[in-house]
């Protein structure tokens, strides 16, 4: 393609495009790493805490203890929701929980001090506020379209557990706020995503992190960027038993369809988040009487394993989608679950783009009719 006589090379959703630099997440699709400042994503998932790794990731550095505590009570101190984003969440009780989240993240705009404030503390403090009213806005509304209550944060937990807490009422157990807090370590951030960079084109117009966060949320939404988890349990539910699971495959592949949770925008080889929810997942089934669950995706891993060599390999939404499953978690908040850990890494990509800002503005090739005269509709 052409426009004048320089030849045009469309990269169609910009794949392969640098489009800036970022000193946080490196991810090399080919050799399988992730890591956020440096540090790999398994000693984080194995070693750290959410409230650490979202400290590392909005500060550049691991923090002190004195950090750590400070940060903890500054996240404490954010748990709480304005009365009048409560009553919207309950007049919208019966919508998605996905559009409850965005349709309150953008009302709280209303109710911070500092939302009109671009300035990279002010974003800073919106975004450990945000950090802690995503999962109250998630939890919230879980509560009250059935009919509860919803919950007061309980101050002696941790940011995983507390969440587990609003969200049922009752205290969880160890292995479920920590596989919990592993999964939102896992999600936190993941350089420049569909929603990350939506985040980025609405903070290029200077719009505020707020807007910036709806939007992200909004990008989030879509079954093609965080609804693998859900697809997954599903899949798991229509095998029902891991004999069938080679059996589907086939059929789907002869079909030409993909099999969800495998294959990734970014990986060649396997997802290097998944080996840790696929621990989370054979412990927690056996523990919990069902291990047909973990046996139905390994299952399915193994039909899948000829595909390998072409780059499909398993993502960790593959383990993800059960391990909540598991926890009692209803399907339709598996995505608001993945948005509770990546207010973070969104939070960074607003900060990065903040320091640099420039409007994102690309082009499109014109392929539509050559230059024609207008006539009247008289004459139509």
């Amino acid at each position: 393609m052409t426009e004048g006589s320089e030849a045009i090379k469309i990269y169609r959703g910009l794949k392969d495009v640098y489009f800036d630099r970022s000193p946080c997440t490196s991810i090399d699709g080919r050799a399988g790493d992730l890591r956020y400042r440096g540090y790999s994503i398994h000693d984080l998932a194995e070693h750290s805490s959410f409230e650490e790794t979202a400290w590392l990731l909005l500060y550049g550095e691991l923090p002190t203890r004195a950090q750590l505590a400070a940060f903890d009570r500054e996240l404490k101190a954010a748990r709480t929701l304005p009365q009048p984003i409560t009553d919207v969440i309950r007049l919208m009780q019966k919508a998605h929980p996905m559009d409850v989240l965005r349709t309150a993240v953008s009302a709280l705009s209303a109710f911070d001090p500092e939302t009109a404030d671009n300035s990279r503390q002010a974003t800073l403090k919106k975004g450990v506020r945000l950090t802690s009213q995503v999962p109250m806005v998630v939890a919230a509304h879980a509560r009250l379209r059935e009919g509860l209550a919803p919950v007061p944060a309980n101050n002696d937990l941790g940011h995983a557990a507390n969440f587990l807490w609003m969200l049922t009422g009752k205290l969880p157990s160890r292995e479920a706020a920590e596989l919990i807090d592993r999964d939102l370590i896992l999600h936190a951030e993941h350089g420049s995503n569909a929603s990350s960079f939506t985040a980025r084109v609405v903070t290029g117009t200077e719009a505020s992190l707020h807007a910036a966060i709806t939007a992200a949320i909004a990008a989030l939404s879509g079954p093609a960027h965080g609804g693998a988890a859900e697809d997954v349990m599903k899949m798991a539910e229509e095998i029902g038993d891991p004999a069938r699971a080679a059996a589907y495959v086939r059929e789907k592949r002869k079909a030409g369809e993909p099999v969800t949770g495998f294959g990734h925008r970014v990986y060649r080889v396997e997802d290097p988040r998944a080996r840790h929810m696929r621990a989370g997942v054979d412990r927690l089934s056996k523990e919990m009487g069902e291990p047909r669950w973990f046996e139905i995706l390994q299952a399915v891993v193994q039909a899948m394993a000829p595909y390998a060599r072409h780059g499909v390999n398993v993502n960790v939404d593959f383990y993800s989608g059960v391990v909540y499953h598991l926890l009692g978690v209803r399907r339709d908040l598996f995505v608001p679950i993945f948005a509770i850990g990546r207010v973070p890494g969104w939070v960074v990509q607003v900060l990065e783009q903040l320091d640099n800002n420039i409007l994102i503005r690309p082009l499109t090739l014109y392929t539509g009719p050559a230059a024609r005269t207008y006539v009247p509709i008289e004459e139509r």
